[in-house]
């Protein structure tokens, strides 16, 4: 007899992984909320950042819960032993790699989205017509046609490899995905941007079978914008050479110091080139946003592709970045894939379509387009113009304090929301100054005054502060002077001088 044989059914417990008892549960739900508001509201009573203690660390050894403990139980160890230890990004002094804050009514927002938990391929409900209004939204900020396609995606990487992707399927002069690369005979596809470029440019060359070497990195000049003179030539160069050049990456606010390229004079290169435009504008293409700032991203509205985040410079809980396309049906012509078990039709459940699984690698996608569209609503576009010009001023400031110090220096033109900066005390050895500012800035981090992260300008280690901090305020900026200042002359009499290595 099989092991469920019907004269066992009636005796079986069927379960559920809903509470037994929801009142139970609508106690321990508002008590969750009310903790996580109040910790929220304490952020500035925190250390920025701080070390896990070892016994912590090592807790996270434990075996694999086979019978479980109960919500309370785990919340209570979620509270003990995650929740004190994240890397810091929510906090008003935390201006490390490009990192949102999160807002309070976001984080509503997405449980509210995970409570429905809607998949987002399409489907013939009002989630999907949430996120079509809000990539209609976003077109109409960035100055794309109306007609224009797009996807909410995880993030930055994934929405410039799709727009990359359309690029090559677009551009390469064959059928890419009937073909593949396989054994292909043509010119070498190539595609060009500049070294200031974020790594996902490299990541995607590889991914989409181009190799690193199809990647062509452009020289920048002294502001850290691509040359476009340099490009024209690189391109010219590469055909001579049988290549095929099928994309150039601008960028919008760059990773290292937040410079923009001149968007309109590589538009009209690649209209000249016949070849695809993409804008990386990971966090700089909001600036949009902005009425007093805009003019800076100039251009960015003739890109052929724009992939940007919405949990970078609009402050949102992570996961949600952008992608637009300009032409409708060269998006779907590099993802559609048309399969039987998704059923057809313009009824039910599936009428509609599956409209976003035809813009992307992922099928299955969470409702991350909630938590944009509540934030609109609440707080209107102007309210993010603002607070992005707030931030631009922020790094402004910075700077000001910077070069008011006779120890410290800029390392870089601050563009937008970048500060790029060291200590430079007088009499150190130039040699000696990049391990001196690297380990400032670890007992910067250590003691969790602050997070600027760093970065490598011209052979100087530097001190990167990314103003994408919507609870930032001007002490916090002065607090941060002070401790470099402090930290450092603990440090620098035991920094060799010029004489003392030989300069």
């Amino acid at each position: 007899m099989p092991p469920f044989a019907a004269s066992t059914h009636a005796k079986q417990v069927e379960e559920t992984l809903d509470p037994a008892d929801w009142e139970e549960f609508r106690r321990f739900a508002h008590g969750v909320i009310d903790d996580t508001v109040g910790w929220l509201a304490t952020l500035r009573e925190r250390a920025a950042w701080q070390e896990m203690p070892e016994a912590v660390r090592g807790s996270f050894d434990e075996a694999l819960p086979v019978k479980g403990a109960g919500a309370e139980r785990a919340y209570a160890e979620f509270v003990e032993r995650v929740r004190p230890y994240p890397n810091g990004n929510l906090h008003p002094r935390f201006w490390g790699w490009v990192q949102g804050t999160g807002t309070p009514l976001a984080m509503i927002a997405d449980m509210l989205a995970a409570a429905m938990n809607p998949h987002m391929a399409g489907f013939n409900q009002a989630p999907a017509l949430v996120e079509t209004q809000v990539l209609a939204w976003l077109a109409e900020l960035m100055g794309f046609p109306r007609e224009s396609s797009g996807v909410l995606t995880s993030g930055g990487t994934m929405a410039n490899l799709i727009g990359l992707a359309v690029a090559r399927g677009e551009k390469a002069g064959f059928d890419v995905r009937e073909h593949g690369l396989q054994g292909y005979r043509g010119p070498r596809l190539v595609f060009y941007g500049s070294g200031e470029t974020h790594g996902w440019c490299r990541k995607a060359a590889e991914l989409l079978g181009l190799g690193n070497s199809a990647y062509r990195r452009v020289a920048a000049g002294a502001d850290y914008r691509m040359d476009v003179e340099a490009l024209r030539t690189l391109i010219e160069s590469d055909r001579r050479e049988a290549m095929r050049p099928f994309c150039v990456v601008g960028n919008a606010g760059t990773i290292n110091t937040g410079a923009t390229d001149d968007l309109r004079g590589l538009a009209r290169v690649c209209r000249e080139e016949g070849v695809w435009f993409h804008v990386d504008g990971a966090f700089g293409a909001l600036v949009r946003l902005s009425d007093k700032l805009r003019g800076v991203m100039d251009g960015i509205e003739e890109a052929d592709s724009l992939a940007f985040d919405l949990h970078k410079w609009m402050y949102l809980p992570f996961e949600v970045g952008c992608v637009l396309v300009r032409d409708a049906e060269a998006h779907v012509r590099t993802f559609a894939a048309k399969q039987n078990y998704f059923g057809d039709g313009e009824r039910g459940v599936i009428g509609g379509g599956l409209p976003f699984a035809e813009r992307g690698i992922e099928l299955t996608r969470s409702f991350r387009a909630l938590k944009v569209w509540m934030s609109l609503k609440a707080h209107g576009v102007a309210a993010y113009g603002r607070l992005i010009e707030q931030n631009v001023s922020q790094a402004q400031y910075l700077a000001e304090l910077i070069g008011r110090e006779r120890d410290m220096e800029l390392l870089a033109p601050v563009a937008l929301n970048v500060v790029c900066f060291r200590l430079r005390p007088q009499g150190c050895a130039e040699v000696a100054l990049n391990g001196l500012n690297k380990e400032v800035l670890l007992r910067v981090q250590e003691s969790g005054v602050a997070v600027p992260s760093s970065t490598v300008l011209d052979g100087k280690f530097a001190m990167r502060v990314a103003i994408t901090n919507h609870r930032s305020r001007r002490q916090d900026f002065e607090m941060l002077v002070a401790a470099v200042l402090e930290i450092g002359e603990k440090l620098w009499p035991n920094v060799p001088s010029p004489l003392q290595m030989g300069e």
